[in-house]
């Protein structure tokens, strides 16, 4: 007759039986049922799946899509809109007067201007001229985008909620202020997966070029709570464009291929035991990087580009890791059939010395910009490729601090701006929205960011409301609880 030390688990077994396993195989399978709805599909289904064999959330575009892949230039820092894509008259005749309370209309300042007993008006130093077909004014100190006036669609009606930079910046990458939740990148690759199973689908590149004035932090290009092969993968200057991507001395590619042989067959009992869908998420990326160490060098190797090309681009793309080369690298990266491409450029954060410092800026970026969109076009990618131009927020249309004849500053502004789309179903040669003739706030045609977020989703081919992830208890979605398509945008 067997004894209760016969009969119940040893200390070893309890150990071995996770709290994830005891709920997933208990009651007639109403724990793996209570498991999923807490924890989400993925991660109760994990089990069932092949280790390192990952498929997009959606099977197939809620609308057909317009745009297959996106480069999103990102101006970190705030470009103001007032010297770039959105003249205002009315600041030079008044400059140097006070802003009147009622364009204010008690709106919030930081606490860099806040102090200021009186708001200056700063009329812009630069001109403006009319371009292309549709006569679209471009700052003057915008040469080269002026001449791709005809292919873009200058948003200028743009809103958001954050006044300071982390918050605003996360905001546009995230759909949330607050860190934490997955990037805008991640989200595209979970819903529509990748084009080409040897890059990544989501890759960031940062200018090795720019002022470094506000920080750059990896979560703006994470995967928050989705599965992590989805975060961005951020490209470098130099040897070694991915780093820990090249096999340690001594280690030969059919030892690293034995190597993740035997890690798959590990992943499959430990997926099959515990469920967490972690497991599948490291051996994709595992897989991902052994790929990688192909197609990486091929990907980031600029010597086949012609004379001509580098001309248009600018002398510095030859040189890796600025940003006239990221932009090079963001066309050969698409047309490699990467989903997701994000460059990160720094520096536009001008409270003081704006005529130089924004000058500069737009030397660095201008050409490089106009270049990617040529060249998209002329390769037949413009088509289905979306390019979008701007920052986290615009800048004041009042000096902050000491403004001199030929000198002045502007602060973080909200409540209206402009970004420029160009491609991928945009509607070109147009101007979406109009400020108040301070710049402001929005006159007409408001865009916040998660209307743009939700725009940018409908022309990928994707409901905004209805690519979502279920994370403790609820369904989240980039644009959270908001947003809605501008008709207005679309072609």
């Amino acid at each position: 007759m067997p004894t209760p030390r016969d009969i119940l688990p040893t200390y070893d077994e309890l150990m071995r039986l996770s709290r994830r396993h005891f709920l997933g195989t208990s009651a007639l399978g109403l724990g793996a049922l209570a498991l999923g709805d807490i924890i989400g599909p993925r991660v109760a289904s994990a089990a069932t799946t092949t280790p390192g064999d990952t498929q997009p959330a959606l099977p197939a575009t809620h609308f057909p899509a317009k745009a297959k892949r996106v480069i999103y230039l990102f101006q970190s820092g705030g470009p103001s809109h007032l010297e770039t894509l959105d003249p205002k008259p009315k600041l030079r005749e008044m400059h140097g007067q006070p802003l009147p309370d009622s364009v204010r209309a008690g709106q919030r300042l930081t606490g860099m201007s806040g102090y200021q007993a009186v708001l200056p008006i700063a009329g812009s130093f630069t001109g403006f001229a009319k371009h292309g077909r549709a006569g679209i004014e471009i700052s003057d100190i915008l040469p080269h985008t002026a001449k791709i006036a005809d292919d873009i669609c200058v948003v200028r009606g743009m809103h958001t909620e954050a006044i300071n930079h982390d918050p605003a910046i996360t905001f546009f990458c995230s759909g949330h202020q607050i860190a934490g939740r997955p990037s805008m990148g991640a989200w595209m690759s979970y819903g529509l997966g990748t084009m080409n199973k040897d890059l990544p689908s989501f890759i960031v590149l940062v200018s090795k070029d720019a002022s470094r004035d506000q920080p750059l932090y990896a979560r703006l290009w994470g995967s928050g709570f989705l599965p992590s092969e989805h975060q961005g993968v951020q490209f470098r200057a130099g040897k070694e464009p991915v780093l820990a991507l090249a096999n340690p001395e001594g280690v030969s590619p059919h030892a690293r291929r034995a190597m993740l042989d035997t890690l798959a067959q590990l992943s499959r009992d430990a997926l099959a035991h515990e469920g967490d869908a972690e497991i599948d998420a490291r051996l994709a990326q595992a897989e991902m990087a052994f790929r990688m160490q192909t197609s990486v060098p091929d990907a980031t190797d600029l010597s086949g580009e012609s004379d001509e090309t580098f001309e248009l681009y600018g002398a510095a793309a030859r040189d890796p890791g600025t940003f006239a080369a990221n932009c090079l690298l963001a066309r050969r990266l698409v047309e490699r059939g990467v989903r997701f491409v994000q460059l990160f450029h720094q520096g536009w954060d001008q409270h003081g010395g704006l005529p130089g410092g924004i000058s500069r800026q737009c030397a660095q970026t201008d050409q490089a910009s106009a270049a990617l969109v040529t060249d998209l076009k002329r390769r037949g990618l413009l088509e289905d490729t979306l390019v979008i131009w701007g920052g986290e927020f615009g800048r004041t249309a009042y000096c902050q601090g000491k403004m001199t004849a030929d000198d002045y500053g502007r602060d973080h502004h909200p409540r209206c701006f402009s970004i420029w789309m160009a491609g991928g179903g945009v509607k070109a040669g147009h101007v979406h929205g109009a400020s108040d003739d301070f710049g402001y706030s929005v006159a007409d045609g408001g865009v916040h960011v998660h209307d743009l977020h939700a725009t940018i989703l409908r022309l990928m081919g994707v409901d905004h409301e209805r690519l979502t992830y279920r994370y403790q208890g609820r369904h989240y979605r980039l644009t959270d609880i908001a947003g809605e398509v501008v008709p207005g945008i679309l072609a």
